[in-house]
């Protein structure tokens, strides 16, 4: 099974119709769910630290306004999806980088995607597989963690720098799960967590924290929902 990003919008930039209605979250605005941070101190930018995903959705007009280019080698020639947040842009160079001096090369294949991009790829994927298949691998617009600026899929030469879940079994895909952490990010949506998360496994998704944070959820061994919960690992 591979991700939420195509090939055809990744190289071709769809565009969709903006959704009408009101979504629950912005992360320039919302506060970390109540849980385990209640008594830590709260990040500089409190939307580093917002939960995204099914039942968190963003606001159909959130962009973040630091965007910038990714310095890491890419797989597109899609500017939209090139880019991350500043600060996450650069963690991820240092990460690639941290890859490149243990031996591993690895590419980034899909950062930010706007909210019109998710609705047309989301669409797209119900039209070939169906609506219960694709919400199981695709978020729907609004509910995608790369409208954040914080989400970057990554990949190898290992998989044919394609997005599946054998990645995660490559020495580049042990590789990130096992460092990640070190420089800001966790894999998001860890195997066999899909009854919490909402998604199945993708190795190759991780999603910028910053350091203190993301080495928190991972030495906790739990899923970011139930991190910040405060739940334990079942």
């Amino acid at each position: 099974m591979t991700a939420a990003c195509s090939n055809e919008t990744a190289q071709g930039g769809a565009s969709g119709t903006k959704a009408g209605g009101s979504s629950q979250a912005d992360p320039a605005t919302s506060e970390v769910p109540d849980g385990s941070q209640e008594e830590e101190e709260p990040p500089a930018d409190p939307a580093l630290a917002a939960l995204v995903n099914k039942t968190h959705p963003l606001q159909n007009s959130y962009a973040p306004d630091d965007l910038v280019a990714i310095e890491v080698p890419t797989i597109f020639q899609n500017s939209e999806v090139n880019q991350l947040r500043k600060g996450a842009a650069e963690a991820l160079k240092e990460l690639f980088a941290g890859a490149e001096k243990d031996g591993y090369k690895l590419y980034a294949r899909s950062g930010y995607r706007s909210y019109e991009t998710q609705q047309a790829l989301f669409a797209d994927y119900v039209s070939r597989e169906g609506e219960g298949a694709a919400n199981r691998y695709s978020a729907r617009a609004g509910q995608s963690e790369h409208q954040t600026g914080l989400a970057m899929d990554v990949t190898s030469d290992s998989v044919s720098k394609g997005l599946t879940e054998q990645f995660g079994e490559t020495e580049e895909g042990r590789w990130l799960a096992e460092n990640a952490h070190l420089y800001g990010f966790i894999i998001r949506y860890p195997k066999g967590r899909e009854d919490i998360t909402g998604y199945i496994y993708e190795p190759w998704h991780i999603r910028y924290l910053g350091n203190e944070l993301a080495t928190k959820v991972f030495e906790s061994g739990l899923t970011y929902e139930e991190y910040l919960s405060g739940n334990e690992a079942s």
